[in-house]
This record gives structure tokens, C-alpha cells and sequence, in this order.
């Protein structure tokens, strides 16, 4: 008898459910494609060659997992079958002869949790993205390029699932974290070329790689080999010499791998220096570290701090000036942009290798400390709109004048130290003043953060949340570094433990030959070409300590007068008109014109002040001065204790 279609169709498909409940039974996909190396007992690691599509994630379970879900489903699914229908029964025909006469409120209770499981499935879906969401950025940014890099020599399909051959922990940039790749049996494969594309990819530095090459559990384990210390502290072995040793213009910043020495060197890599970290990063910590350096070599120090707090330690220590609210960071910054002018006339009196050689010509290495710029920035041009007069320019002065400021070079010894959140070329004001920055350091940084500030160094090394560890990068080049994280009182205690020491001013300049240079009259004083020739204060062959009186009191300065040529001693010529042009000794200068200073005051700052005015004449072994520059000086001298301001 002759089979008919039908037929033919049932034993199709009664072969088919046999072999589906087979496959059911025997852990094995139900389709019967096997599209990984997944076995009964063993998880898969890999598709397998020739696949085509997407590989779902069950395919890589192994036999027995897959068993065990189908049972344990059909089981609870059975169990809770019974129950609702049997063991209920009479309330279940009840309740489906009510619905049947009556269908109005069965619908509405449809409806209303209908509404309810699609709100459910909503507000679930977004917890599920907002928690999952650090997780997906990492697969993107790390694990899938690194897939794609190792496929091919690995001879490995695209389509595998990344997760199942590379083990990489989120926080595999920590010290003790260990990175697992598990790699093809036939070890067909270049390791060297493997072992380059997992530094390359991951931004790896100082690792090993331990090989496991036998059997059938074939791996690498990638570790770090030298790290940076995990934590620093000026109590540790060396530390304390480490940086009593380091140069005037390079501070140290913390220690690298190996306990390589980090450190930026403002005269030689950078004049200016961008801090870039969220909050809690150790912004303040980094600028104390450095700060206090430079105090201890002379430096003086302008702390401009619209927090008010971020570094009480600086608060009195002699060579300091804290600017806490808005006004007085106006006036700071338009007064130190006006010291750099000063600055830069005096360097161009100054022949080239004069200056290479002694930079402290043209005065004390001065540091800036700007606080929250996104913030500061922002107060300060608010803070412009409110006082500004009909024909003054609609742009902060304070703005420009930060900017006048980082364009200057090296040579007028101003550095800045300037920290943000978010370093946008907006903040900042602009990406040219940004460019400035030739040295940054990031901590907590995201990606987006690091490839505005460093797009030239890649790849992106791998932000971590270890207390203290952070990226110098200078040079296209980036150094993870662990801070030297001082104390409050340590770095007090350090800042006045060098030049400072007991609360010391400075070194006396001795007068001695030197190039031709105009007086400068006050901070902000004018430099007349037509001025004649002095001698210029003269210092040691190594660099002097700088005289913490030189910035103070700057914002009660007035317009210096013109300089004058020196007049001969007086004689029985009549006297001048002008009393200011009168010459006198000191002696009398005390008595006639400056009765609010001692004469043992004056001779004092003659010795000590390299802003006391120079003599113009001599009687017999008395130094004769001109009273106007004498009133001028004693107008614009300190005030109060060193590193303040009236504004204090």
C-alpha cells in the first residue's frame, strides 16, 4: 500500500518529538545545532567555526545546566498547575461561570493589570539600565575591543562571547588584581603577539605573563610587576630624604613603579600645572604636596581659594597670601598679572644667558594656587557685572588678566596650579589658555575627561578608586604615581622648615656689580628707559632665597612716579621746589619725613628690603636718598605679619 503525504508528514514529525525529547533529556540544544564547544559536563569558551547568526547565551552552558533548568521549569510549572486547578476546582468553576455571565469587571481587572505589569516592566527596565550601565560601559570600552583584537590570532569566531574566555575584573588597573584569558589547546598562536595586544589594549604597564601550557585548561594570567607603593607618607623609609634631595623647580609629586621618583619641572617642562579630579579625588592633597615645596625653597605663594578652607594649613605660614572671598581674588589676579609685566620689562634689560643662568633676577618664583576654577571663574565674572562703571570692558579684568598671566613664559617665574572638576576650554576660558598646560594630572578621571584633556596618549589607562593613585601626564607620555599624601602640620612644618625657617623673610641680596637694570619703584611701578644705570642686587652663585616681603602689601600699591636721575649731594644751590626732591641721609629722613619708623627700622629694611630704594649721592660715608622714593617705599611696604594683606 502506497504511503500518502499525510503519512509521510506524521512520521516526520513523530521523529522529530523523539528526537526533540532526546535532545530535552540530554542537556543538548533543542534545535539540534551545536553552535559552541560546550560539552555534557564543561561550559563553552568559543564558537565554533562556520557559524553564521547570533549565538545565544545558553548555548554556552553546559549539558547538565541546561538539563537542570528544563526539569526544575516543567516541575514548578506542573506543581503549580495542580494546585490552581485541582485542588481549587470548585472556587476555579465558580469563579469561570462568573466571568461568563458577567465579563464587565474581569475585563477591567484585565485592563487595570495590564496597565499595572507594563508600568512594572517599565520602571524594572530602568533599574535594570541604570545598574547594568557601568557594567555595559566597560564591555564597550575594554572587553569587546579586546575581543576583536585576540580573535584572530587566537583563531577564535567573532561571534564568541567575549565573557567567556577573557576573565578581566573591572579593577584589573589595581595592584593585586589578576587578569585571566584562557586560550585554544593547539596553542597555534604567536604569544608574543597575544601578550602585545593585551598591554596595548588594556593600557597595561610593568606586568608578567605566566603561561599555562599543558593539559587541557590552557590560560595566561597577566599581574602586575612592579607597582607604584600603595600608599606614601612622609614617615616612610627614604621619604623625608627623597624630597629634602629634589631640585627647587622640580617638586616631587609622588613615586611610580619601582619607586621611580615623579616629579614636573616648571623651568625645564611646564610652567603651569592642570589638576583635573571629581570630588574626594585628593585635588587638595596634590597641591599641598607641591606647594609646600616650593615655600621650603623661598617661593612665595598666593592661595586663591573661594572655598575658604581647602588649605587651612597654608593659613600664617610666612611667604602665603590667602585670598578667601571673591573681591580679593579679583584684586590678586590683576596685581599679579601686572607683577608679570613688571617682570617681563626687567628680563628684556637682561642679557639672555643672564637670565638662563640666574632666573632670579627678575624675582622669587612665584606660585599660584586657583581653586575650583569652574567655580571661581564663573563668581568672578559675576562678580564684575556688579561693580563695573559705564565705559569699563565688559570682560572681567580678573579673567584677562589669569589669561595674560598663563601665557607668560617661564622666565617672570610665575606658575600657576589650577584645579577643576570638569576642565572645559569654557571654564577655563578658552583652548588656548588650556595649551598652556603642558603637564596634567588626572585622578577619578572619565573617559570623556581624559580625551578632551590627553587625546594624544593611547590607550586610555584604566581609572582607579585606589586612595592617592593618579596620572601625570607630561610629554604624551602617562605615569601612574601614588601622592605623597602630607598632613596638615607635615606640610606646615615643611613649607617653614627651609628658607622660612623661623618665620624668616629671606636672605639679604648684597649690592655688587651687575647689567645695568632700572630701579623698579613698587610692584606695580614704571620702568623709565631714561633712567640711568645701577648696580643691581648681586646674590650668591646658587639660587638666593626669596624675600617673602617682596609681593606683600601689593594691593595698597600706588602708581609709582617716573624714575628720576640721581642729583648730585646738596649744596648752595636754592632748594627745590618739589620737598619730595630733596636728598637727605637716614637720619634725617626719620626725623623730617617718616617720624612713624624708627632710624634702626630703616637702616634694618636698607640691609634686608630689596624694594628699599637705592641712594642717589654720598656726604663723606653717609648714603644720601631721595625723600619721594623714600615715602614711596614706606607707602608700599609690609604690613603686619608676612604673607597677609590689608585685605586680611
Amino acid at each position: 500500500m502506497a504511503r500518502t503525504k499525510f503519512d509521510r508528514q506524521v512520521d516526520e514529525t513523530a521523529e522529530s518529538v523523539a528526537f526533540g525529547i532526546g535532545r530535552f533529556l540530554a542537556g543538548r540544544p533543542l534545535r539540534g545545532e551545536r553552535k559552541t564547544d560546550a560539552t555534557f559536563w564543561r561550559s563553552g569558551t568559543r564558537v565554533l567555526p562556520k557559524v553564521e547568526g547570533r549565538v545565544s547565551r545558553s548555548s554556552y552552558r553546559a549539558g547538565w545546566q541546561r538539563l537542570t533548568f528544563r526539569i526544575s521549569g516543567l516541575a514548578a510549572t506542573g506543581a503549580g498547575g495542580y494546585w490552581a486547578l485541582w485542588e481549587n476546582r470548585d472556587a476555579t468553576f465558580a469563579t469561570v461561570h462568573d466571568v461568563w455571565e458577567n465579563p464587565g469587571p474581569a475585563i477591567a481587572t484585565l485592563e487595570a493589570g495590564g496597565i499595572g505589569l507594563a508600568s512594572a516592566t517599565a520602571v524594572g527596565g530602568i533599574a535594570y539600565g541604570l545598574l547594568t550601565r557601568k557594567r555595559r560601559e566597560f564591555m564597550r570600552e575594554w572587553i569587546r575591543p579586546l575581543h576583536e583584537a585576540l580573535a584572530v590570532p587566537l583563531d577564535m569566531s567573532e561571534l564568541t562571547d567575549p565573557r567567556r574566555y577573557l576573565h578581566v575584573p573591572r579593577n584589573f588597573s589595581d595592584d593585586d588584581a589578576e587578569i585571566r584569558i584562557d586560550v585554544p589547546t593547539h596553542m597555534r598562536f604567536n604569544e608574543d603577539l597575544v601578550a602585545d595586544l593585551i598591554v596595548k589594549k588594556l593600557a597595561l604597564e610593568n606586568v608578567s605573563f605566566t603561561w599555562r601550557r599543558a593539559g587541557k585548561d590552557t590560560h595566561v594570567i597577566v599581574k602586575k610587576r612592579q607597582a607604584p607603593p600603595k600608599m606614601l607618607y612622609l614617615s616612610d623609609p627614604g621619604v623625608r630624604e627623597i624630597l629634602a634631595k629634589m631640585p627647587e623647580s622640580a617638586p616631587l609629586i609622588g613615586l611610580g613603579a619601582g619607586k621611580k621618583k615623579i616629579s614636573v619641572d616648571l623651568d625645564a617642562d611646564s610652567p603651569h600645572v592642570l589638576i583635573s579630579a571629581g570630588t574626594g579625588g585628593g585635588k587638595s592633597t596634590i597641591l599641598r604636596c607641591i606647594t609646600c615645596q616650593f615655600l621650603h625653597n623661598g617661593a612665595l605663594a598666593y592661595v586663591l581659594d573661594f572655598k575658604r578652607i581647602s588649605h587651612t594649613w597654608a593659613r600664617g605660614v610666612p611667604g602665603v597670601t590667602y585670598c578667601r572671598d571673591i573681591a580679593e581674588i579679583h584684586a590678586a589676579l590683576i596685581e599679579l598679572a601686572q607683577e608679570g609685566r613688571r617682570r617681563i620689562r626687567l628680563a628684556e634689560q637682561l642679557d639672555d644667558d643672564v637670565l638662563d643662568k640666574e632666573p632670579w633676577r627678575v624675582g622669587p618664583r612665584l606660585v599660584i594656587l586657583l581653586e575650583e576654577v569652574n567655580a571661581t571663574m564663573a563668581q568672578l565674572k559675576r562678580y564684575w557685572a556688579k561693580i563695573r562703571e559705564s565705559g569699563d570692558p565688559k570682560e572681567s579684568p580678573a579673567v584677562d588678566a589669569l589669561a595674560e598671566i598663563l601665557f607668560m613664559g617661564r622666565q617672570v617665574r610665575l606658575h600657576v596650579l589650577l584645579v577643576a572638576q570638569s576642565a572645559t576650554a569654557r571654564a577655563i576660558g578658552g583652548p588656548e589658555m588650556r595649551e598652556n598646560f603642558s603637564t596634567r594630572i588626572l585622578v577619578r578621571y572619565t573617559l570623556n575627561a581624559w580625551r578632551m584633556l590627553v587625546p594624544e596618549v593611547s590607550p586610555i589607562p584604566m581609572p582607579t578608586e585606589h586612595p592617592g593613585r593618579v596620572q601625570v601626564v607630561t610629554r604624551g607620555r602617562a605615569q601612574e604615581t601614588q601622592v605623597l599624601n602630607l598632613s596638615n602640620a607635615e606640610a606646615r612644618e615643611w613649607a617653614m622648615s627651609g628658607v622660612h625657617a623661623g618665620g624668616k623673610t629671606g636672605t639679604t641680596l648684597k649690592k655688587a656689580s651687575a647689567p645695568a637694570i632700572p630701579p623698579a619703584n613698587s610692584l606695580t611701578g614704571a620702568w623709565s628707559s631714561s633712567a640711568p644705570a645701577v648696580a643691581a642686587p648681586a646674590v650668591p652663585e646658587t639660587a638666593p632665597a626669596a624675600n617673602v616681603d617682596f609681593l606683600a602689601d601689593a594691593w595698597s600699591t600706588t602708581p609709582a612716579l617716573p624714575a628720576r636721575a640721581p642729583e648730585p649731594p646738596p649744596t648752595d644751590a636754592p632748594a627745590a621746589v618739589d620737598p619730595d626732591d630733596a636728598v637727605v641721609g637716614l637720619r634725617k629722613a626719620q626725623q623730617d619725613h617718616l617720624p612713624e619708623l624708627t632710624l634702626a627700622a630703616l637702616r634694618w629694611a636698607r640691609a634686608n628690603d630689596p624694594d628699599f630704594p637705592g641712594s642717589v649721592g654720598k656726604r663723606g660715608a653717609e648714603l644720601l636718598y631721595r625723600v619721594g622714593d623714600l615715602k614711596r617705599w614706606a607707602r608700599n611696604r609690609p604690613r603686619g605679619a608676612a604673607g597677609t594683606t590689608d585685605l586680611d
